[in-house]
């Protein structure tokens, strides 16, 4: 595990925890690491909700499938970022959604019993992950906020600019780069891709927007 340290490290779920420390915790949680392929499931719709996911190479994505097939991006998960964790801390019989590898990944895994319940050695740093734990839930419910309010605007430019602005607030900056793809920026904010790019190019011939790939200037 020692080769994932620096990864860890950047972890919310291990904030303010020694390496050592640390070391000793995974040991204890009985920690295991998966690696996942490109488009690989990781985590399937229906299953039950059971471990903890950070990412430790690579990046992966939550996805949701209608009945019609259609794909809603619900999040994207980078480097040192957990998952999963909401439902395996409400321990839910079906989860709702579908976590697929964005590239080729390594996953850590932890039964998310073993951090709500403390272990027989009463390790004094298990208190600070498990408010560690709370703290990222909080930060998620933000987040998922965020995307109602990006999706529940009426028109596919709203949804766009919404989401922009987001991103820009969240840079701090006018010029960032977005971590989808065109056809899957659509399916985060739930539009037809052409109607999209329709919707990209106006912006971009009323000097709203400049845009190259994942590349965007508010002006």
């Amino acid at each position: 595990m020692k080769k994932y340290l620096n990864v860890l490290r950047k972890c919310p779920l291990f904030e303010q925890i020694e390496d050592d420390d640390l070391l000793k915790m995974l040991k204890c949680l009985g920690a295991k690491v998966e690696f996942f392929d490109k488009k690989y499931t990781i985590i399937a719709e229906g299953n039950r909700a059971k471990y903890i996911g950070i990412v430790l190479s690579g990046s992966a994505q939550i996805i949701q499938i209608d009945y019609y097939g259609n794909r809603s991006i619900l999040g994207g998960i980078e480097k040192s970022q957990i998952f999963a964790e909401a439902f395996a801390c409400a321990d839910v019989e079906s989860i709702p959604v579908t976590v697929i590898a964005n590239e080729p990944c390594e996953i850590m895994l932890i039964d998310c019993a073993h951090i709500l319940h403390t272990c027989s050695n009463h390790c004094f740093f298990h208190q600070q992950l498990i408010f560690n734990l709370m703290k990222d839930l909080a930060k998620k419910i933000v987040v998922f906020h965020q995307k109602i309010d990006i999706i529940s605007k009426r028109s596919t430019r709203e949804k766009l600019m919404t989401y922009l602005l987001m991103m820009s607030k969240k840079m701090n900056s006018n010029t960032f780069d977005i971590p989808f793809n065109r056809q899957e920026l659509a399916d985060y904010l739930e539009v037809e891709r052409s109607g999209l790019s329709v919707e990209i190019g106006k912006l971009k011939k009323e000097g709203i927007i400049k845009n190259d790939k994942k590349h965007f200037t508010l002006m």
